[in-house]
């Protein structure tokens, strides 16, 4: 089954009850899982880092703090999970993290883009054994090697990802996605920041068994990603549109098999039929002869079978021939 991750992030902006009402609105859209990011101001950023062109009323470090989760905070959005029965999924961007995240016994971490070349980290990480979904949106081949290798007991899905808010169509990037299939034995997975749903839909034919996507309430939220997120009719469609591709995967059809083709085919199908009056004992020839609907009689495959045949009977124009009219 493909897993559809919510990324939630951090678009309830610091609001609890936002938060809890994103998660139900994830289950109710039909994703697995709801991810979020645990960011701790001091533990990863400086405060006069850069930042995003979309932090213009709040420095960064400021915005962090504001939104951040206190840990019983994170343990009633964990059982709210539990309660609306939709996998919980949290990225950490500090070892800090990490070790909250451990207290609060998830089985799974995502490791953001930013974080593949941050060794300790991921060391971290890896050292819990758990799950790991490890995105690649702005890293090369050397980075995403390195990484790997320090997950060799974890299991791991790699995700293609293009760190580009929105990510226009010719910057997607699937094809690496089979690259990825040609270079590693790993589940493989796409991060979709694209505005439709063709990128993923295409990733998912080549093999991408993990999608995520952004949701928000609306697009005119603030904070860093409402604004190239999917909102919640968006949300829903995107993930019928996978459920419905699954299905076209698993299924397959047996071109031989037309029996459920039976009442078309007598519709849309022609016959053979007498183009003109023809009397008995006439060898039919093509000029005799026209192709129309309904389907119900000698098949137009068929007629150079029937050309040359004798008629046993006289019949009118626009006569279905049947197999007991020749001779």
């Amino acid at each position: 089954m493909i897993e559809i991750i919510a990324e939630i992030g951090s678009v309830h902006d610091g609001s609890l009850g936002n938060a809890k009402k994103l998660i139900e609105v994830a289950k109710f859209c039909g994703a697995n899982t709801v991810k979020f990011q645990m960011h701790i101001s001091e533990e990863e950023t400086l405060r006069d880092a850069l930042a995003p062109n979309y932090f213009t009323d709040e420095k960064r470090f400021e915005y962090f703090n504001r939104i951040a989760f206190s840990k019983k905070q994170w343990e009633q959005l964990i059982k709210h999970c539990k309660k609306t029965k939709i996998n919980f999924l949290c990225s950490p961007f500090s070892i800090k993290a990490v070790r909250i995240l451990e207290k609060l016994n998830v089985n799974c971490y995502k490791i953001p883009s930013g974080e593949i070349n941050n060794i300790p980290l991921l060391q971290k990480i890896a050292a819990t054994n758990k799950k790991c979904i490890l995105s690649t949106g702005m890293s090369n081949w050397s980075e995403i090697d390195q990484a790997i290798k320090i997950f060799k007991k974890n299991k791991l899905v790699l995700m293609q990802c293009s760190s580009i808010y929105p990510c226009p169509p010719n910057k997607s990037g699937i094809n690496v996605i089979n690259e990825m299939k040609n270079k590693y034995s790993l589940k493989l997975g796409f991060s979709d920041h694209t505005k439709g749903i063709g990128a993923s839909i295409a990733s998912i034919v080549l093999g991408a068994t993990v999608i995520e996507k952004h949701l928000t309430f609306s697009k005119f939220m603030y904070g860093s990603d409402a604004k190239n997120a999917m909102e919640i009719n968006e949300f829903k469609n995107f993930c019928k549109e996978i459920r419905d591709v699954e299905i076209m995967l698993k299924t397959k059809i047996d071109k031989n098999n037309i029996n459920q083709y039976s009442k078309m085919r007598k519709i849309f199908m022609k016959s053979i039929v007498s183009n003109k009056n023809l009397k008995a004992g006439k060898i039919l020839t093509f000029g005799d002869l026209a192709l129309k609907k309904p389907g119900i009689g000698i098949l137009g495959d068929k007629i150079n079978e029937v050309v040359g045949k004798k008629l046993t009977k006289s019949i009118p124009k626009d006569t279905i021939i049947k197999k007991s009219f020749l001779k």
